[in-house]
């Protein structure tokens, strides 16, 4: 029986991507409206699995992601790297008639410089996905697309060129979520969210119970708590499992210095950046 997974966006979006590099070419995807569609699905038993966007490495966090993680229940069972590639599409035999260029307003944002090169108009559009589907269905003159080389391939349209974005380092980080406790694994990583008191010292001092126990944390972010303004959660990823000796103590050491402690999940980390591929191939990144 395939694995179906939800995701935000039409067919051919980057989401769908990533779960295709992730789960493979059988995998079963369900695109939903919006983010908190992809939660009910799951909930619901309409999908097995979610995958959300939650980080981007050149425009950051995605916020809506981390509210959803902590209002819902679900678990994160692991993690996908996508390397992002914008290529510019037209239907076929009309490229070079290019004047206008149709994208979600990010995704033109990220091949600024290019689109500037050549002179072209940037049109905002919903979904970069959308874009294609839309040209697709009422070619217009002059237009073309910026969306992934799946959304060629579902949308039967021309790839005029690849690789058209400023930075070469554009990767989008997503959470798979599901209903129960994923496997563990050896090469494990672990998110939470947690609240302190608003004291001198109390974030000081609950991070200190990692440091002590010399578990590694790999990212930690504050977010505003939205039922009370100007207090803050905090979302962290660490390196091991959440049953690994170190970090259960860790981790009821910090419930005594906490106001609130949820576990969003221990999960497989993804591979390595210069392995997380959507082509397969090693990239090395220049830091």
């Amino acid at each position: 029986m395939k694995t179906t997974v939800a995701f935000q966006g039409e067919h051919g979006a980057y989401s769908e991507e990533a779960i295709r590099q992730h789960f493979g070419q059988d995998v079963e995807t369900r695109p939903c409206r919006t983010f908190e569609d992809i939660f009910a699905e799951v909930e619901q038993g309409q999908a097995d699995l979610g995958a959300v966007p939650v980080e981007n490495s050149t425009a950051g966090s995605i916020n809506k992601s981390y509210d959803l993680l902590l209002d819902h229940d679900l678990k994160v069972h692991g993690e996908i790297l996508l390397r992002v590639r914008h290529n510019l599409l037209v239907v076929p035999s009309r490229s070079g008639e290019i004047r206008q260029v149709r994208s979600h307003p990010q995704a033109l944002a990220q091949c600024e410089s290019y689109l500037n090169r050549h002179k072209y108009t940037a049109v905002p559009w919903y979904d970069t996905a959308g874009s294609a589907k839309d040209l697709a269905a009422d070619p217009a003159e002059g237009v073309a697309v910026i969306a992934s080389r799946l959304a060629a391939e579902v949308y039967g349209l021309e790839i005029v060129e690849e690789g058209i974005e400023d930075s070469t380092n554009n990767y989008t980080r997503f959470f798979i979520v599901g209903r129960g406790e994923p496997e563990h694994s050896a090469r494990s990583k672990t998110s939470l969210v947690f609240a302190v008191p608003n004291t001198p010292g109390s974030l000081y001092s609950a991070l200190g119970e990692f440091a002590t126990r010399q578990v590694n944390l790999t990212k930690l972010e504050s977010r505003p708590r939205r039922n009370r303004p100007w207090q803050y959660v905090f979302y962290l990823d660490l390196d091991g499992h959440w049953q690994d000796p170190p970090i259960s103590s860790a981790l009821v050491a910090l419930l005594s210095r906490a106001i609130f402690v949820k576990l969003l999940g221990s999960f497989e980390a993804a591979r390595p950046l210069d392995q997380a591929d959507t082509n397969g191939q090693a990239e090395l990144l220049q830091i």
